[in-house]
């Protein structure tokens, strides 16, 4: 059996319409959308409501780490849109309605810290929901999917002020799906959108900062010793793949970028 999983699809929905040719299964493991396109400031959500001249500042800003300037800047973006929550569920639920229409409609899916959870939850099928603290058997794998992204342990949990509303979760909620997907001890492939807290996964050699990372993750590898550990969210890790005891854990690509999905053969 042949398993395809792609992460980071940031709204390559065309390479996106390909990822399951010739596979049996296709997975994906998060970041449907791209809230900004560093790449193309015309792309992405702030792209296509602000246009390329306002976010290529945005993405300078960023490029350097001024974050406090940052926030202000996207507050001050939104504050010239009259309905800038109505402005958001229309794009994002055209963006996935795309998503959907080139997809198998057996795909397995979990969202990541860019997607917004009740946009996809209202847009999408049942069969296409996404996966979270859930275990679905592929090819005689046992493989668990936990979803979004996570605030860091120890810190207090602040939603965003914005009107963009990620799926960031809060460092409890995040290991709670974490222990309910890994209870019995015996997943085979462990998939998130976050890697585990290992720091050569986390490291992006391009803005040269660790990412974040998902709570439990690195604690369920070490106790369970599941046969791999997939996820994505780094673009350019430092080390895409490390082995930690009897686990693999692997970086399934920047789809976006470079359009070619993980291969798996069971």
């Amino acid at each position: 059996m042949r398993i395809h999983v792609v992460a980071d699809v940031h709204g390559n929905f065309e390479a996106l319409a390909r990822a399951g040719d010739g596979a049996d299964q296709l997975m994906i493991l998060g970041d449907l959308l791209d809230y900004v396109d560093y790449h193309d400031p015309s792309g992405g959500i702030m792209g296509a409501v602000f246009g390329a001249d306002r976010i290529s500042k945005f993405v300078a800003m960023r490029t350097v780490g001024a974050f406090a300037d940052l926030h202000a800047y996207n507050l001050a973006l939104w504050a010239t849109v009259d309905n800038p929550a109505q402005t958001i569920i229309d794009i994002v639920s055209e963006r996935y309605r795309r998503v959907i229409e080139v997809i198998p409609d057996n795909t397995l899916l979990t969202l990541g810290n860019v997607d917004v959870e009740q946009i996809w939850t209202d847009v999408a099928p049942p069969n296409l929901r996404f996966l979270d603290a859930e275990v679905k058997t592929v090819g005689g794998l046992r493989f668990g999917f936990v979803a979004g992204g996570s605030g860091r342990p120890g810190n207090q949990f602040r939603r965003a002020t914005s009107p963009w509303q990620p799926f960031i979760r809060s460092a409890d909620d995040y290991l709670e799906s974490v222990t309910k997907v890994s209870r019995d001890g015996r997943i085979d492939v462990l998939c998130s959108h976050i890697p585990p807290n290992l720091l050569g996964m986390r490291y992006d050699t391009i803005p040269a900062r660790l990412e974040m990372y998902g709570p439990g993750l690195l604690q369920a590898i070490d106790r369970d010793q599941p046969a791999m550990a997939l996820s994505g969210h780094v673009h350019q890790p430092l080390m895409p793949r490390m082995r930690r005891g009897r686990t693999e854990c692997i970086n399934v690509g920047h789809f976006q970028r470079f359009g070619q999905p993980y291969v798996l053969d069971v």
